[in-house]
């Protein structure tokens, strides 16, 4: 690999696209060495522990090498791939000339360059620079500049909405980035493509050489012991798979579950499902089981709302949230993730099942966003959907329960002082005991089976 030290060349790192996440597995190069890339064209896609997504570069100019192949994890911050931005062929190597010192920055000299930072974590004011500016000096307030949403603010005037070319505000959702914490750096204070980089991309420190030596390539995993290919195959886990691993580790043994069942007559919510597709509020909407399901629990959940909520180890607090974001478990072919509905306590029914269709059809095609992922308080996982009873479903971490689904089936049942078949189901609630106690917890499962037994309490109750 041939190590470049033009000026012209310029490297793109592994953001982390997720808040918090260390690194991602390049799924599929969209572009090969020698092709022209624009500024906002997608080159790669990756996988990171919750999602797949496409990553574009944020300037223009001529792929000059791809650092890693596909199938390849890299490291959040880590070079993978180099961008000639001269828009010609690369200049001839200047002869070498004497070494020279290079002088410190002087104290309160202007930074050069931007220095992206991870989501969620600041960069010391002494570990930037910025490239110096074309023209003449102009002065400024002695008052330290905000970068992207990471250190101390000067002041500023307020403004309303952060001005953004539709494409960036896409970009900017896609990434999980607030716009109203990203310094522009645009004509008339308009937030560019790379500006919402910046603010994802891992801290660049002075410290580091100008020129990135080439990626060491890792050596072939040692055979495992007694391994009969022939009869066993060994599958890596990563991407989606490993986050879930660790994350179902977490929350089994970091938060003291207890579940608890309830057999429910369904019959006339089954009946309402059949009328609701016939309603022209509903039509070309998708009605099912689980959208009254998912209404029987945001109802619950206000007749009850200190079972919403997330413990707060380090200040030790109990976190009262006063919005639902409701959580939808799907199983995709990368594994399983859990998206969830902002404010789905808002949301109007046939609002609801518009967002629960497109929440299905994004985690479907495997475009769900990490954005998407983030922030969830209660989650419904439908165990019903694969012929199964019911279950002990374990928490998605920060929250604090979590509603399994069982089959809907045709049984004998008690009605009326007569037993007659009737579709029934079984629900299972999982829940945090340091947050919701045996009673709190009762009265939810009670609610929900209440409604779903009767559901013309969605408008008593509501």
């Amino acid at each position: 690999m041939t190590t470049m030290t033009e000026a012209s060349v310029r490297e793109f790192k592994m953001p982390d696209v997720g808040e918090g996440l260390t690194e991602a597995e390049i799924l599929k190069w969209y572009v090969q060495v020698g092709d022209t890339v624009t500024d906002g064209q997608v080159v790669c896609e990756v996988e990171t522990a919750k999602a797949a997504v496409e990553l574009p570069i944020p300037y223009d100019g001529v792929v000059r090498e791809l650092r890693f192949a596909e199938g390849t994890t890299v490291d959040v911050g880590t070079a993978i791939i180099a961008v000639d931005v001269s828009g010609g062929a690369a200049p001839e190597p200047a002869p070498a000339a004497p070494a020279e010192p290079v002088p410190a920055p002087a104290e309160g000299a202007e930074p050069q360059g931007r220095t992206p930072v991870l989501v969620g974590y600041g960069v010391a004011a002494s570990s930037t620079k910025r490239r110096p500016r074309k023209g003449p000096e102009v002065a400024v307030a002695a008052a330290p500049a905000e970068l992207n949403g990471h250190g101390p603010a000067a002041p500023a005037p307020v403004k309303e909405r952060p001005l953004a070319k539709p494409p960036v505000r896409k970009l900017a959702k896609d990434l999980g980035v607030d716009l109203a914490r990203v310094t522009p750096s645009g004509p008339d204070g308009i937030i560019t493509r790379e500006d919402v980089h910046a603010a994802v991309a891992p801290a660049e420190t002075v410290a580091e050489a100008p020129v990135q030596a080439p990626a060491a390539v890792p050596a072939p995993a040692p055979a495992v012991a007694g391994y009969d290919s022939a009869r066993e195959t060994r599958i890596p886990v990563k991407g989606v798979r490993k986050a879930t691993a660790q994350a179902m580790i977490g929350s089994a043994f970091t938060a003291p579950h207890v579940t608890e069942f309830v057999t429910v007559d369904v019959t006339r919510t089954m009946k309402l499902v059949e009328e609701l597709k016939q309603d022209k509020e509903f039509q070309g909407l998708r009605v099912n089981p689980l959208l009254l399901i998912a209404k029987a629990l945001l109802v619950a959940i206000k007749r009850n709302p200190e079972v919403n909520a997330s413990w707060d180890e380090a200040a030790q607090e109990i976190v009262l949230k006063h919005y639902v974001n409701l959580g939808i478990a799907a199983a995709t072919p990368r594994g399983l993730i859990v998206p969830n509905i902002k404010d789905a306590q808002d949301k109007t029914l046939p609002q609801l099942s518009a967002a629960l269709g497109e929440l299905v059809t994004t985690a479907r095609e495997g475009k769900t966003s990490p954005a998407a992922m983030q922030g969830g308080t209660v989650t419904i996982t439908n165990v019903g959907v694969f012929g199964v009873d019911t279950g002990t479903p374990i928490l998605n971490p920060g929250e604090s329960a979590i509603l399994a689904v069982g089959a809907i089936k045709l049984q004998p049942w008690v009605h009326k002082g007569k037993v007659k078949p009737r579709q029934v189901t079984t629900l299972a609630l999982s829940f945090d005991h340091r947050l919701v106690d045996g009673e709190l917890g009762s009265k939810v499962l009670a609610d929900v089976a209440a409604i779903l037994e009767q559901p013309k309490r969605l408008i008593s109750w509501a």
